[in-house]
């Protein structure tokens, strides 16, 4: 069975922008349409393997090969040098998902407006990585590594605004989940090029480099992406362009309340892996009781993770949109990531560990693709689907410089590791009670 034969009845929305009045009358707007044929699973798989090849190129350097390049430079140092190449580019990608996103909304290439910032995107990082391997010093592969994360995110955010541009309504939940497998796959294939590859940092990145181009090349050619029309694009002024990117919670509350659940449920998760090593170490005591190396467990329970987020990303999604409901899903989901840091709170065992990391992965993955799904039907307009993507992406970023300051304070002085997996369950359930106050989608 393929993707397009899953079941569902396709809604019929009024039209009320003018934009999507001019793309019902006229061919080439049909970008701007509300999609209404299933897409088959050649297109799903380009859109998959893309989310392969990006996710490999973040995570291949993020995990293992920035910290080996760092300490080719200064061992002494390593950390500093760490801390300062990721920050700067986790502060890049915030800016560059929304930016790019919205360049795509009003792109007017014959070939969409998806293609030429997936293709751009890519160029950008593969030209950026490779560079990165003969990087001379700090200063470069800081910049460098910006240029990567800028790439990168350009090509996240047009095929991301790609799902709701070509994918109907009830076959977004199973079409988000495999999305959301693929960015998993990806990050699994980051860590085995960067453990292949064996300390060679300068091959790990010519390595990631290939991964993203070979993960674009079936997307660029079977996109079916839909051309803009230049009449449909609003006149650029930089004020209006600038002022866009502020999304009014009151003009549009469903998407606020989608906006900050996400941002909960992902303060929750990075408060749960961030620690882990420590806590493996210091709570869990893995070497003493196991006689396992704290590294090693951490590489066991992210497997055992990844494996769970993959089937129930593919499975919840599919649900979903057998059931013609987001909500109940995303509430589920959310709940049953709090009750795995609750296991890690209250059971700091090898056995607790395992069982968190499997309870974690069989939420979260639900979570990605369902949440997915409702957040594309909850965005603002046809015409900034790029744009608004982006800013609901900001909510994935962010975490990863909140976290890290919320749960350094739960760990040295309000209580340790069981203050730390409490706090994170009860920002997990918050997320899961503010999807309530969504009301535009079931």
């Amino acid at each position: 069975m393929s993707l397009s034969d899953l079941p569902g009845s396709l809604p019929e929305r009024p039209v009320t922008d003018p934009a999507l009045d001019l793309a019902r009358t006229e061919g080439p707007t049909m970008a701007l349409a509300e999609p209404v044929e299933r897409v088959r699973s050649l297109w799903v798989t380009g859109v998959v393997l893309v989310n392969v090849g990006i996710n490999a190129a973040f995570f291949g350097p993020l995990q293992v090969l920035l910290g080996q390049q760092a300490i080719h430079f200064d061992e002494g140092q390593k950390e500093a040098i760490l801390a300062l190449v990721t920050g700067c580019g986790a502060a890049v990608s915030m800016v560059a998902n929304p930016l790019f996103g919205a360049f795509s909304d009003r792109t007017t290439s014959r070939f969409g407006r998806r293609v030429p910032w997936v293709l751009f995107g890519a160029i950008l990082g593969v030209v950026a990585l490779v560079a990165l391997a003969g990087a001379p010093n700090v200063a470069i592969m800081t910049i460098l590594w910006c240029l990567v994360q800028a790439g990168c995110n350009g090509a996240y955010a047009a095929i991301t605004a790609a799902i709701p541009d070509r994918v109907p309504v009830p076959q977004r939940g199973a079409v988000g989940g495999l999305a959301a497998m693929g960015q998993t796959v990806g990050i699994l294939a980051g860590a085995v090029i960067a453990s292949v590859v064996s300390g060679n940092f300068a091959l790990g990145y010519i390595v990631c480099a290939a991964a993203l181009m070979a993960g674009v090349v079936l997307y660029l050619f079977k996109s079916g992406d839909v051309p803009l029309v230049p009449e449909a694009r609003p006149p650029f002024k930089l004020w209006t362009f600038v002022k866009g990117f502020w999304i009014s919670p009151v003009k549009y509350p469903d998407f606020a309340w989608a906006w900050l659940t996400r941002l909960l449920v992902n303060i929750g998760n990075h408060m749960v892996t961030l620690y882990l090593l420590f806590f493996l170490k210091d709570a869990v005591h893995l070497e003493e009781t196991q006689g396992l190396k704290p590294e090693f467990g951490v590489l066991i329970l992210t497997g055992l993770y990844a494996v769970m987020v993959i089937i129930t990303s593919v499975v919840g999604g599919a649900i979903s949109d057998r059931m013609g409901k987001r909500k109940p899903l995303v509430i589920v989901s959310s709940i049953v990531i709090s009750i795995a840091s609750l296991i890690l709170a209250f059971e700091p065992t090898w056995t607790g560990a395992i069982a968190g990391a499997v309870v974690l992965g069989i939420g979260f993955g639900a979570y990605l693709a369902v949440d997915f799904a409702l957040i594309t039907q909850v965005l603002p307009t046809a015409l900034d689907r790029g744009r608004d993507l982006g800013v609901i992406n900001v909510a994935n970023s962010l975490p990863q410089v909140i976290a890290p300051a919320i749960a350094s304070v739960f760990v040295v002085f309000w209580g340790g590791y069981v203050s730390l997996y409490v706090a994170a369950a009860v920002i997990g359930l918050l997320g899961a009670v503010f999807v309530v106050k969504i009301k535009g989608v079931a």
